[in-house]
């Protein structure tokens, strides 16, 4: 299960987590473990700063920091859904059918 300030945003078998997130979170997440095959100077970071709890925005709690985020996201809270057997998602673009935010 992958949290996000206080709410799951993602739950599945982890070799499932691994080969198809998503989550924009667990997309950037995964993005910022480093590659023994790969050198680079400066890791991934996800970019912004969680919010405080008293400050979470109306819709998703990630929207601020999301690169995906459109105006729904801002104003709709998403719920945990189902987008496989076995995978569950709280994001409205993967509610849209929109899985990996393609």
């Amino acid at each position: 299960m992958v949290m996000y300030s206080g709410e799951a945003v993602e739950c599945c078998d982890v070799h499932k987590l691994f080969k198809s997130p998503g989550h924009p979170y667990t997309v950037g997440l995964l993005r910022s473990i480093p590659k023994l095959t790969e050198r680079v100077d400066k890791l991934y970071n996800i970019p912004g700063m969680v919010p405080s709890p008293g400050e979470y925005p109306e819709g998703c709690r990630f929207a601020p920091r999301c690169e995906k985020a459109c105006q729904r996201c801002w104003k709709e809270k998403p719920q945990l859904r189902e987008i496989e057997p076995g995978h569950w998602v709280r994001c409205l673009l993967c509610d849209e059918g929109g899985k990996n935010h393609e």
